[in-house]
C-alpha cells in the first residue's frame, strides 16, 4: 500500500478520533475507557499471533516486546479505569 495513503489515513483518524471523543460528556468517559480497554484486548491476541508466526529469533523477540506493551496497556488501562469508577463512587477510601 501506499506509504502517503497510509499517513494520510492515520491522520484522518486521529482527527475524527479527537473529535468523537471531545464530544463524549465527562460522565462517559469511564464507560468509554472500560470498553476501549476491552477492545484493546485485540492487540494482545495480534502479537501473540504475529509471534507464533515468526521464524527469526529476532522477530520473536520483537514479538515477546509486543505482547509485554500490549499486555501492560491493557492492564494499566482497566486499572485507571478502576481508579476512576472508585472517584465517582465518593467516601475517597481506599480498599
Amino acid at each position: 500500500m501506499n506509504h502517503l495513503l497510509l499517513i494520510a489515513v492515520l491522520a484522518i483518524a486521529t482527527a475524527l478520533g479527537y473529535k468523537v471523543i471531545s464530544e463524549v460528556p465527562s460522565l462517559l468517559h469511564t464507560p468509554l475507557m472500560s470498553g476501549m480497554n476491552a477492545l484493546s484486548g485485540i492487540t494482545v491476541v495480534g502479537a501473540l499471533v504475529a509471534t507464533a508466526g515468526a521464524v527469526s529469533t529476532g522477530q520473536r523477540l520483537l514479538g515477546f516486546v509486543a505482547i509485554v506493551f500490549a499486555t501492560i496497556n491493557v492492564a494499566a488501562g482497566f486499572l485507571v479505569t478502576h481508579r476512576m469508577l472508585r472517584m465517582f463512587k465518593g467516601g475517597g477510601g481506599e480498599e
